[in-house]
């Protein structure tokens, strides 16, 4: 199960509303990253076939098969900072992030030959394409 917060539930109903052919958000993993796979997130116009469809009040989300082995448990903010504001994923699966946070790795991941417990890598960042 994925779960939205009030902050991110309130910014995808403003984003949802302003957009007239999106019906909901996706949420998937891909391969890439400086971890070994990345989330990606999107404005979608419906389900697919094999997608979980999540409701929060009129806010639905979409998750493939694919990409929910790797979401469960997953919570997922809307932050406001200094330094900016987006979606923020706190994944209890992660065995390894990169500083970006948008680049994880899991024990069933690909990238399963790193380091587990390493958490918040110094000098880690999106797009360098570590592998160790």
């Amino acid at each position: 199960m994925v779960t939205l917060t009030d902050s991110a539930v309130s910014t995808l109903q403003r984003v949802l509303a302003a957009s007239a052919a999106a019906q909901g958000l996706r949420i998937q993993v891909a391969d890439g990253g400086c971890a070994g796979l990345k989330y990606q997130m999107g404005l979608e116009a419906g389900a697919g076939e094999d997608d979980t469809v999540l409701e929060y009040g009129d806010v639905k989300v979409f998750i493939d098969a694919g990409s929910m082995v790797h979401l469960n448990g997953v919570v997922v903010d809307y932050v406001e900072s200094v330094g900016g504001a987006g979606f923020k994923f706190e994944n209890p699966n992660a065995t390894s992030t990169c500083g970006c946070g948008s680049s994880f790795s899991t024990s069933s991941s690909s990238c399963s030959s790193k380091p587990a417990g390493g958490h918040g890598e110094a000098g880690g960042s999106c797009g360098h394409g570590h592998h160790h």
